[in-house]
C-alpha cells in the first residue's frame, strides 16, 4: 500500500542540493522521480518542479517554489530519526550540523541514551534520538 500522508518540503532554489544531500546520509534512500521546469517556466530552467525521494523506507517530496515567500521552515515541524547506534546519531548530527544551526547539542536529557536537534544548512529541522 503507498504512503498515505507524505511530508512536502518546499526550497526556493536549492530542493535538489538538499534531496542530494539528504539521500546519501541513509544507506536506505533514493531519489524516486524528478520533474524540472523547462525553458518556459514558470520556475527557472532546471529547477524542481516536483521529486520524491526516500530516506530509510520514509517517502519525501520537494519542489523549488518560484514564488518568493515571507516565510521558511520552522523547528516546530522536525524529522524525527531513531538512531541505531551512537556511531550514527554522531555522524548525522555532524553532518546535518555543518552550515546548520545546534538547537541541542547532543548529550543526554534524561529522555534517551543522546539527542540532538539541529536546523540544517537548509532551514529543515532534525531531532536525532539514540534511545535507551
Amino acid at each position: 500500500m503507498p504512503q498515505k500522508i507524505t511530508t512536502f518540503l518546499m526550497f526556493e532554489g536549492r530542493a535538489e542540493e538538499a534531496l542530494t544531500f539528504y539521500t546519501s546520509l541513509f544507506e536506505d534512500a533514493e531519489i524516486v522521480d524528478i520533474s524540472r521546469y523547462g525553458a518556459n517556466g514558470p520556475g527557472a530552467a532546471g529547477t524542481i518542479e516536483r521529486a520524491t525521494f526516500s530516506l530509510a523506507g520514509q517517502r519525501f517530496m520537494c519542489i523549488d517554489s518560484y514564488v518568493k515567500h515571507d516565510f521558511g521552515f520552522t523547528p516546530a515541524v522536525s524529522l524525527f530519526v531513531e538512531c541505531d547506534t551512537e556511531a550514527e546519531i554522531e555522524r548525522l548530527y555532524g553532518a546535518l550540523a555543518e552550515r546548520g544551526t545546534e538547537l541541542m547539542p547532543l548529550d543526554s536529557y534524561g529522555f534517551s541514551a543522546k539527542f540532538g536537534w539541529i536546523n540544517d544548512r537548509f532551514g529543515v529541522s532534525w531531532q536525532l534520538n539514540l534511545p535507551e
